[in-house]
């Protein structure tokens, strides 16, 4: 009886498991993930688990003279490279908002315009700024339980429209010249990415790594796609890239995927996580990630920094970088900072670290280990990183050396973000502008 009882069970188990395709047990996706790893390019020169406070040809200079600067805030493959800031850092304005409840959570970015700045505050409201930093829209298009539960908007242009999507589920049109509502959407899931906009079409990827299309004339849906959810909520944002042909997506468990931009039909797809990432999204993170048309770039906090093609998704290498921060391309080379505070200086072409410099080796290893980096932007001359404790860094670009650091905040500040030669620095409360 018991060699019958037993037989049973395992048949029952090997029935319920074997063929569910989404349990990663019995697809090809591990194997496709262990052998894309195994690349000859791959150069390892971090522990899996920690982070090795080593620098490398630290007093290596680079020349980048004939780097071409970039004046552009908007970008599909969100290459930004080098932006032209002249580095003077004299406060010159700011843009007062009601503060968020949670000021350590401060990875929002602003809509620029040319002669404005769009942004947020706690309640939903959105706010529409002239370059003096007043008022000239306010408009809210939340109701009271709404409003208490502060919605996080992300923004996206397409000529004189604003497209406008939350953690709540919501999404809506309004004018951006009157801030009037043009219609007003809610989805199944709350979002959980930037937004891509081209032609008459936007995308945007929810809690649940669907990617949808929505048409931007109504805010009806072109074509949706599901791919891996986890069972855990992510405490990372998923991202985009477009361009005519090609919708690619990161989600919350490091697939990336491509697909059609008309149709939604996947292209390829390139699981970068075993299946244990299923139970572990939450402390799991990926950056944005970013193209030159030819490659995809990007890290994530499992220690891995890839490089992929963009035509087929096959893996050109991988290097060991511990960073949820988007990568900068600056040329040839590709610069990151790490978690732990280290400034990488990569070749994009082969994956080989150039340059490692701990740009927090003035704090004290009992200080050092609660500072972390929030993101970072390039001018022609220096490398300006935020930071959790408040601080702006500043950082020569050529040797990797800190240069100043600027007391903004005694909370988070964002990324600093470099738009028509002014740099713009997000603290709770305001966004302060520096010429």
């Amino acid at each position: 009886m018991i060699r019958i009882f037993l037989s049973i069970v395992f048949s029952f188990l090997l029935v319920n498991c074997s063929f569910n395709e989404n349990s990663r047990i019995w697809n090809n996706k591990n194997k496709e993930l262990e052998n894309n790893k195994k690349t000859k390019n791959t150069k390892t020169i971090l522990d899996k688990k920690k982070e090795t406070p080593k620098e490398f040809n630290s007093t290596l200079k680079l020349n980048l003279s004939k780097i071409i600067t970039n004046n552009d805030i908007f970008d599909n493959q969100n290459n930004f490279g080098v932006q032209n800031y002249s580095g003077k850092l004299n406060k010159i304005n700011s843009y007062k908002f009601s503060r968020f409840n949670e000021p350590e959570q401060l990875n929002f970015q602003p809509l620029f315009l040319s002669n404005s700045l769009i942004f947020f505050d706690h309640k939903g409201s959105v706010i529409k700024y002239d370059n003096n930093g007043k008022i000239l829209w306010k408009k809210n298009n939340y109701n009271k339980l709404e409003k208490k539960s502060n919605p996080k908007l992300s923004f996206s242009r397409n000529g004189n429209n604003l497209i406008v999507a939350d953690n709540l589920s919501k999404f809506y049109l309004i004018n951006i010249d009157t801030g009037e509502l043009i219609w007003s959407k809610r989805n199944v899931y709350p979002f959980n990415s930037e937004i891509k906009t081209l032609k008459d079409k936007f995308f945007i990827v929810d809690l649940k790594n669907i990617l949808r299309c929505f048409y931007i004339k109504d805010g009806s849906e072109c074509w949706s796609l599901k791919t891996e959810n986890s069972l855990t909520v992510s405490n990372s944002k998923n991202s985009l890239i477009l361009d005519e042909k090609l919708v690619i997506f990161s989600n919350i468990v490091g697939d990336i995927t491509a697909v059609d931009f008309n149709t939604g039909f996947i292209i390829w797809q390139l699981p970068t996580q075993s299946s244990e990432i299923i139970n572990e999204t939450y402390n799991f993170k990926i950056s944005r990630l970013v193209s030159d048309n030819k490659d995809i770039f990007f890290s994530n906090s499992k220690n891995e920094l890839y490089s992929i093609n963009k035509k087929n998704g096959s893996v050109n290498w991988i290097n060991k970088v511990r960073s949820h921060l988007t990568p900068i391309l600056v040329g040839d080379l590709i610069m990151t900072i790490s978690d732990g505070g280290y400034l990488y200086v990569i070749d994009k072409i082969q994956g080989n670290i150039i340059r490692i410099n701990d740009i927090l080796k003035d704090y004290k290893i009992k200080k050092r280990k609660f500072v972390k980096p929030t993101g970072f932007s390039i001018s022609q001359k220096n490398i300006y990183v935020g930071t959790n404790n408040g601080k702006l860094k500043v950082i020569e670009l050529n040797t990797g050396n800190n240069v100043q650091d600027i007391n903004i905040s005694r909370e988070t500040i964002s990324k600093p973000f470099i738009f028509n030669e002014n740099l713009f620095v997000i603290k709770n409360g305001a966004i302060i502008k520096y010429e």
